[in-house]
């Protein structure tokens, strides 16, 4: 394994104090050496060589952890009998054990050594990727607690394994929630390669639970469909199936009380919320990974940083807050209706209408902001960033989820009878949802590689001056006063924005709000691809299902994803 050479200079004591902008005394880097390049000319260059070669040997690491995890899953889908679900779960908790080990070693030894973070990105892990990483990881440990409460009332046919895995997830959760929100910034500049081995051993751990959750979640939906057929075809009631249930015996079944009732139900809601979790933790992960032993100099340092505030938008916010309202009474219509015995076809028309109506909505918004990107006169950053690189590669991989389902539906309505009313809806929303994705993602790439808006003199010293206001303590017969100068000032900030800012905020916050609610109808259940019936009657159901179990996970995390992309572009505008 590659080795690290340290500073043979005692190290000082007030180097913690440092600001980790500020540039460090050459006597604390810790250059990185590798026994392949002993016999470099120079030490940057042998640096360079061994940070190639860390990468590479912990890269290799996370591959052959992913493809055994991968292989044991897959022997669990199409040979239960051989490799159960227990076994899957039993090498799932090594490697969080494992994980956890490495976690507690960097939060108590590695970064409290002497010039261990000498630098910190301010690029990565900003505030909303941070708050996605407790919100999700909030409902993923409620996720677990369900699991142990309904896995406790059944187990006199459940395996204790099914009990001590989701509570070796909680702490896993709790601790790695905990690490990313302190260290996610780090540049870590010491015990490089076993620092680099422990993060794509974490990454590793997070893909092959996110590949389970996906598993574990098709399957659901899956037997959720059949049963539905069962009762179109007999008029019955059919009894309902656990995700987990799929290889149990029929009398393995939840009882007919009120806690088992809210546990399942509990369970089949926060279910969506462990497969978004899995997701963000890897991306983190991934630029904390590309961090170890990164070296950032003052040209890299921003000297503003912009914060998001709410001024200079009105119209966006406006039409986006009725575009969330009417979403979620078509989602719950949706799901009062199509949830049914008997789906209605009415619900199917109310679903796709909205979709055909709102994206055209948001393509001719991303439309415009790229065109107003391209007449303004701002340099692009053309900076080394880690962190955007992966949130490009981010967008451009989860949009080809909703862009392979959309191609996929396409060629069968075509070739089946596009004249139908409900097949020419899901044409037309096929069509909009593949330009949609194309256009928003050229707009906030675009967006993404923009240098940020540097405010005036005049604007950063009113700046100053509402913030020493503020910190002033107002009581109550002061509200009114207080009340009327903030929406005077709100109304001057807005009319003192330029015209390309302004649109590019209104665009910005509206495109924020679309992307919510089309986040939050199909995580919390509206799949018209698994209840219309005409892609399941085209393809057959295993192929059909095979092509959603990719696409559906994908296109829920590119909504989430482009929330972020979608606040850095209004942030820098």
């Amino acid at each position: 394994m590659p080795g690290n050479k340290a500073s043979k200079q005692k190290p000082c004591h007030h180097c913690k104090s440092r600001p980790a902008s500020a540039p460090p005394d050459t006597s604390t880097i810790h250059y990185e050496k590798f026994w392949l390049y002993r016999h470099c000319s120079s030490v940057q260059q042998r640096d360079r060589q061994a940070q190639k070669a860390g990468q590479l040997f912990s890269g290799l690491l996370a591959m052959n952890v992913v493809f055994l995890g991968s292989a044991f899953i897959s022997s669990m889908i199409f040979n239960h009998v051989a490799i159960t679900l227990a076994d899957v779960w039993i090498l799932l908790s090594i490697l969080k054990v494992l994980s956890l080990c490495w976690i507690i070693s960097y939060l108590l030894g590695t970064s409290r050594q002497p010039h261990a973070v000498l630098y910190r990105d301010s690029h990565a892990g900003p505030i909303w990727i941070r708050g996605s990483v407790l919100l999700f990881g909030s409902f993923s440990i409620l996720l677990n607690v369900f699991q142990i409460g309904y896995s406790a009332i059944l187990i006199q046919c459940k395996s204790r394994v099914e009990i001590v895995f989701p509570s070796i997830e909680i702490f896993f959760i709790l601790t790695q929630a905990f690490f990313l929100w302190h260290h996610s910034k780090d540049c870590i500049q010491v015990q490089h390669n076993f620092t680099r081995c422990g993060l794509m051993l974490t990454i590793a751990t997070n893909l092959l639970l996110w590949l389970l959750a996906v598993t574990n979640d098709t399957i659901h939906m899956e037997i959720e469909s059949q049963l539905r057929e069962v009762e179109q075809r007999f008029e019955g009631k059919a009894p309902f199936s656990h995700p987990y249930l799929c290889n149990e015996t029929a009398s393995c079944t939840c009882p007919n009380t009120t806690i088992c009732k809210v546990f399942q139900k509990g369970y089949i809601l926060l279910y969506p919320f462990n497969t978004e979790y899995c997701l963000v933790c890897c991306s983190v992960l991934y630029v904390m990974w590309k961090n170890v032993g990164r070296r950032i100099s003052d040209h890299h340092v921003p000297h503003i940083k912009p914060k998001f505030k709410l001024q200079g938008v009105v119209f966006g916010p406006l039409l986006g807050t009725i575009a969330v309202i009417i979403g979620i009474c078509v989602f719950m219509m949706y799901q009062i209706q199509a949830t049914g015995s008997a789906p209605s076809r009415q619900a199917f028309i109310i679903y796709y209408s909205y979709y055909i109506v709102l994206l055209p909505l948001m393509s001719v918004g991303a439309v415009i902001g790229t065109i107003i990107h391209a007449l303004e006169k701002k340099e692009l950053d053309t900076l080394k960033n880690p962190t955007r690189s992966l949130d490009v590669i981010l967008l451009m991989g989860a949009a080809l989820g909703q862009i392979g389902m959309s191609y996929f539906s396409i060629v069968a309505i075509v070739a089946t009878d596009p004249r139908d009313l409900l097949n020419s809806l899901i044409l037309s929303h096929s069509v909009l949802l593949i330009f949609q994705n194309i256009t928003q993602n050229v707009f906030i790439i675009d967006g993404l590689h923009r240098q940020p808006f540097v405010a005036a003199k005049e604007d950063m010293k009113e700046e100053q001056n509402h913030e020493a206001y503020d910190q002033r303590r107002v009581n109550m017969l002061e509200l009114g006063q207080e009340i009327q100068k903030v929406s005077l000032s709100y109304i001057h900030s807005y009319s003192h924005l330029s015209w390309k800012r302004r649109a590019l905020r209104e665009i910005s916050f509206f495109l924020v709000l679309c992307n919510i609610i089309l986040w939050v109808m199909p995580t919390f259940g509206a799949h018209p691809v698994f209840e219309n019936g005409l892609e399941k009657s085209f393809y057959g159901y295993s192929t059909w299902f095979a092509i959603v179990n990719f696409g559906l996970p994908l296109g829920v995390f590119y909504r989430m994803h482009s929330v972020g992309g979608l606040l850095e572009v209004y942030i820098t505008a």
